[in-house]
């Protein structure tokens, strides 16, 4: 069976044909980026099939990275509200084609208040080419690897009001995403109300799985019993206490279908991670 990170498209996660994008993208294509009706979808096939050959993580083969799904979590109206008023930094960790960042923007937050990082290079220049803004786009887009002592994001450390994570934690084993908590905590602001927010694929029964999408070869399916006892773990090493709130969900699929890949009890987990 092949497994994720083979650039192979006929693998169960590439959908090679495209009928049509989801309402939110739609209108952030047309308006954003001024594209018309009909030349979305054969412009979204064309830079989705560039960034397989970047790295081939099912987002990808399933245009996945089209959800957008900072807007649907409950703390977006906050968030919103809080970069407007000026005073409050965002980054998205892992932001892939800075698809959120293009969507905040869109919903009237100032630009510069707004950075993405990922690790692949590939995916920035792409997410200028998806949505049409290299030359007009004033958020910095970094690369950086957030195991990396000094790195771009080290210069962030203590500034950042606003963490967005999606599809990121759960590309490593436990160790890792607690490595990654840990930079998460230097990264935002020693203040309360410094915010985490994304979703990942979970499982009902928290477990480590192997993973070729992992640079340590293994992910970390976490449930919400874990994620709060992971968070607690963080508290406890870095002498800071968070209100830790997260939920399990299925995955949105036609009623009796099942993802070819996903293991049993595989679902979606969201959650906020706020600092008291």
């Amino acid at each position: 069976m092949a497994s994720v990170g083979t650039k192979d498209t006929g693998v169960a996660w590439f959908q090679a044909e495209l009928e049509d994008v989801n309402p939110q993208a739609r209108a952030i294509l047309e308006t954003y980026c001024k594209l018309p009706s009909d030349e979305v979808v054969p412009h979204v096939l064309r830079i989705r099939d560039k960034a397989w050959a970047v790295f081939p993580y099912p987002c990808i083969g399933q245009f996945r990275f089209l959800d957008m799904p900072l807007g649907g979590f409950d703390a977006y109206p906050e968030i919103v509200q809080r970069l407007k008023s000026g005073n409050n930094k965002y980054l998205d960790l892992g932001c892939c084609f800075g698809q959120d960042i293009r969507r905040l923007v869109a919903d009237g937050v100032p630009e510069k208040a707004l950075i993405g990082c990922d690790l692949h290079q590939g995916f920035l220049d792409l997410g200028y080419d998806l949505f049409k803004d290299k030359d007009k786009l004033k958020s910095d887009l970094i690369t950086a690897d957030v195991f990396e002592s000094k790195s771009e994001l080290t210069q962030l450390y203590g500034s950042i009001d606003i963490i967005h994570a999606s599809s990121f934690f759960h590309l490593f084993g436990y160790e890792g995403q607690k490595k990654i908590a840990r930079r998460v905590v230097q990264l935002l602001k020693p203040k309360k109300d410094s915010l985490l927010v994304g979703r990942q694929v979970g499982n009902v029964k928290s477990h480590e799985a192997e993973s070729a999408a992992s640079g340590s070869g293994n992910m970390f399916l976490q449930n919400v019993e874990s994620w709060k006892r992971m968070w607690k773990e963080i508290g406890e090493e870095t002498g800071t206490q968070w209100e830790v709130k997260a939920t399990l969900e299925d995955w949105p699929m036609a009623e009796g279908k099942k993802i070819a890949w996903h293991n049993e009890g595989t679902k979606r987990i969201f959650f906020s991670v706020r600092r008291l």
